[in-house]
C-alpha cells in the first residue's frame, strides 16, 4: 500500500482561515451528503464481495476498484480537514487530486479461511488492538495539528515532522481498513511506516 500527500513549500491562509470557519458548509456537508450514497453502494458491493470470496477465492475487481476509489475520497477529504494541503477535493469516487494519491495492489486469490477468520474474529484480533493505539495517535495528532494550524497561520508553513505524522496516523488507518475489507490479507503492522 503505497499513499502520498504532498507537503507543500508554501501554505495559503486565507484557505486555512476559510476551511476553519466554513469548510463544515462548503466541505463537509455536501461531501458528507453524497459520500454516504456512495457509502451505501460500497456496502452492498462489499457483501456481495464477501460472498464472491468465500466461494471463488477472488474480490470482483469492479468492486475492488470501487473501494479503493472510496477510500481516495476519504484521503482527499483528510488531507484538507487536517490542512495537509491546500485545494478543494474532488466529489465522487471517479475523483482525482494531484496532490493525494492511494495505491493497493489487486490480491489475485484471497483464503477463504483468512475471510471467515476476519468475519467472526476481525474485530478481536485486528480492529480493538488497532483502534485503541490509533485512538491515541490520533489525539496526539490533534494536538499537533492544532499547532501547525497556527504555524501556517503565521508562517505559511506547515511542519513537515506535523505532516508525517499525520500522513503515517493515515496510512496506519487505511491499512487496517484495507485488511478487514478483504482488499488484502497482510495483517496490518502496529505502525504507519512505510516499509510496512
Amino acid at each position: 500500500m503505497k499513499l502520498h500527500i504532498t507537503h507543500q513549500e508554501s501554505y495559503s491562509r486565507s484557505e486555512l482561515l476559510i476551511r476553519a470557519f466554513f469548510g463544515i458548509f462548503y466541505i463537509h456537508l455536501p461531501h458528507a451528503f453524497l459520500y454516504l450514497f456512495c457509502a451505501l453502494w460500497d456496502m452492498i458491493g462489499g457483501i456481495i464481495s464477501f460472498w464472491t470470496i468465500l466461494f471463488t477465492g477472488k474480490y470482483p475487481r469492479s468492486f475492488f476498484d470501487f473501494r479503493l476509489n472510496m477510500l481516495r475520497w476519504s484521503v482527499r477529504l483528510a488531507a484538507r480537514q487536517n490542512n495537509m494541503v491546500d485545494g478543494y477535493p474532488a466529489f465522487f469516487p471517479s475523483g482525482t487530486d494531484d496532490k493525494t494519491s492511494l495505491d493497493i495492489p489487486y490480491p489475485e486469490e484471497l483464503s477463504r479461511g483468512t475471510l471467515l477468520l476476519k468475519a467472526f474474529f476481525g474485530i478481536f484480533y485486528c480492529s480493538l488492538p488497532h483502534g485503541f493505539m490509533l485512538m491515541f495517535r490520533n489525539l496526539w495528532g490533534a494536538i499537533l495539528g492544532f499547532i501547525a494550524w497556527w504555524i501556517v497561520l503565521f508562517t505559511g508553513t506547515f511542519p513537515k515532522s506535523t505532516h508525517d505524522y499525520l500522513r503515517s496516523n493515515m496510512l496506519w488507518s487505511l491499512r487496517v481498513n484495507a485488511y478487514m475489507g478483504n482488499m488484502t490479507e497482510k495483517y496490518p503492522p502496529f505502525n504507519g511506516d512505510d516499509e510496512a
